[in-house]
């Protein structure tokens, strides 16, 4: 018979479990908490949030809140336009950061050098609002689809993120397919790219994140183009016009039926966030290892 013998645990290791469990669980607390606090709003009625007291549970349940914001204007234009434009500026985005990642990252590249420093100094200085608007203008962006698109293909934080990961790879990998005959080309897309999974993740979950989000772009360059409208400046619209109406989006109806800018605030950021929600639990491995870049040496 095997005796299994069971590792002694210390009063020090009992007591920093403790103490990690209990952190932790604060932790998760504080961060839960806003986000459980938010839908609760959202599923109350406005004047009644109005007294406080809301925590995890709605006092009064009412989904006019969501009502107020699905039935703004444009709204579903917009919704069209937020998909299209995360989906299409990530694929471009990440294509484009890693074929210029690769290019920088290789060693026998002359400029690798002087290209990485140019891209680290775009991140600091800038042409600024009013330039970029007449450069925009000049090229025939505004008023169009692509302004959401274009201008974010490349970005300097999300190259150098790409490039360091793709620095730490083993060097032995790139040589061996080139003894075999393989081109730069077949190089990135057989053997780089996918050992690069992870950063992908991480950096698609930027530029989407970013394009969701983005509202200041529509108003600044397809303000007079509803066509081109997106669900963030949307409903940025419509917290503004409840706010201007002194706090109640219809006031000529019962306060059962009421809606105020706290709660249809907290409507748009459950409808906001959403998405983003549901797609990160997709990515949390990738986007987790991809935070240990450079961490594979030869």
């Amino acid at each position: 018979m095997k005796k299994h013998h069971k590792m002694k645990t210390g009063i020090g290791d009992k007591i920093f479990v403790v103490c990690n469990t209990i952190f932790l669980t604060a932790f998760v607390v504080i961060t839960l908490y806003p986000v459980l606090n938010t839908v609760a709003l959202s599923l109350n009625d406005g004047v009644d949030a109005v007294r406080g007291g809301i925590h995890l549970i709605p006092r009064m349940f009412t989904l006019k809140n969501y009502q107020t914001v699905l039935n703004q204007k444009n709204i579903i234009t917009g919704a069209y336009i937020t998909v299209a434009r995360t989906v299409l500026g990530t694929v471009l985005a990440l294509i484009t950061n890693a074929l210029l990642a690769y290019v920088v990252s290789r060693k026998k590249f002359v400029f690798r050098s002087q290209l990485s420093l140019f891209w680290v100094i775009t991140m600091y200085v800038n042409g600024g609002m009013i330039p970029t608007l007449i450069l925009y203008r000049n090229l025939g962006l505004t008023n169009s689809f692509w302004v959401y698109i274009i201008p974010g293909m490349i970005g300097a934080f999300n190259m150098l993120v790409m490039r360091t990961y793709m620095e730490g790879l083993p060097d032995g990998l790139e040589e061996s397919a080139q003894i075999d005959g393989a081109g730069d080309f077949r190089i990135f897309v057989s053997i780089i790219s996918p050992l690069c999974k992870p950063v992908y993740a991480t950096v698609a979950l930027f530029v989407a994140v970013a394009q969701w989000n983005s509202w200041f772009d529509a108003m600044l360059y397809n303000r007079m183009a509803s066509e081109y409208t997106t669900l963030q400046y949307e409903l940025m619209k419509l917290l503004n016009s409840v706010m201007q109406q002194g706090g109640t989006a219809n006031p000529g109806s019962t306060a059962q039926a009421a809606v105020t800018p706290m709660t249809v605030r907290a409507a748009a950021t459950v409808v906001t966030m959403l998405p983003i929600i549901c797609l990160y639990p997709f990515l949390q491995r990738y986007f987790v290892t991809g935070m240990t870049i450079g961490s594979v040496k030869e």
